[in-house]
């Protein structure tokens, strides 16, 4: 994708993110989205007393991010029990067995329903609304706008789900996300769960301008940090402005104050 550009003589000049690793990319940008949104799942988490060991969670979505989200939440000893593509969704009440997925989706190029060849155990439903009807304790979003509604998010919170945290772009609507406050559940906004993708294109940006490439294990420890900070900006936020727990608002407050002070710097106001 293209990022920062200015228009120079009359030529766009641009940076190119997301390279191939044999023309400037970095390692664990594939995995930096879905990594990401787990590591500040679990911050969220964490300051709440709880974690993701022992708990049950959907991810919506085979690609990129829900697969490595899957990842990390099974390495934090989730079990990961539902994942969907733009044809439906398949419930593994065992588990999901993420080298499968990984071999239909980035091997084969196939659809999920294709799981059930490996794991005929398994279950696949036409449909893509119905995996937010699984009971779980976390629901990881990961596919596309849109996709939780406000009926969706009410069968969450009847089933027990007390964790929304969003690794696609805006893929809860207004009347969910007011169903996930009003309820108290966790709630972590895509501006700030999933930024790791983009986080991890600003490092990839660094090592370019340094010519320099950093290990996997180093991208991802930085990846860790930004996330981990990322988390406490959006939750001092919203406890010094009286909404505690509230990251929505937090995420909100703290991304106006950091233009706004940056805009102030500047002499822009």
């Amino acid at each position: 994708m293209f990022g920062q550009y200015k228009k120079i003589r009359n030529e766009w000049v641009g940076v190119l993110t997301g390279k191939g690793l044999t023309y400037g990319g970095s390692l664990a940008r594939t995995e930096a989205t879905g990594f990401g949104l787990c590591y500040f799942t679990n911050e969220m988490l964490a300051a709440n007393g709880t974690s993701f060991k022992g708990k049950t969670v959907l991810i919506s979505g085979s690609g990129n991010v829900a697969i490595y989200a899957c990842v990390k939440a099974t390495e934090y000893g989730a079990k990961v029990v539902a994942m969907s593509d733009s044809n439906g969704y398949i419930y593994d009440k065992n588990g999901i067995d993420i080298a499968a997925v990984k071999d239909i989706k980035e091997v084969r190029r196939g659809r999920i329903k294709e799981y059930l060849t490996v794991h005929p155990e398994a279950e696949y439903h036409e449909g893509c609304k119905g995996i937010w009807t699984i009971p779980c304790d976390i629901a990881l979003p990961c596919a596309t706008q849109n996709e939780i509604d406000g009926e969706s998010a009410k069968i969450l919170v009847k089933n027990g789900c007390k964790v929304v945290s969003e690794g696609a772009n805006m893929p809860s609507t207004p009347e969910a996300i007011d169903t996930y406050l009003e309820n108290g559940l966790l709630y972590g906004p895509a501006k700030a769960a999933n930024a790791g993708g983009v986080a991890t294109s600003g490092l990839e940006m660094s090592q370019n301008s340094m010519r320099y490439s950093w290990s996997f294990e180093e991208v991802d420890a930085k990846l860790h940090d930004i996330m981990r900070s990322i988390f406490k900006a959006c939750d001092d936020a919203a406890k010094k402005y009286g909404m505690p727990g509230n990251y929505m608002a937090g995420a909100n407050i703290a991304g106006f104050l950091k233009v706004a002070e940056a805009m102030k710097a500047q002499g822009n106001v």
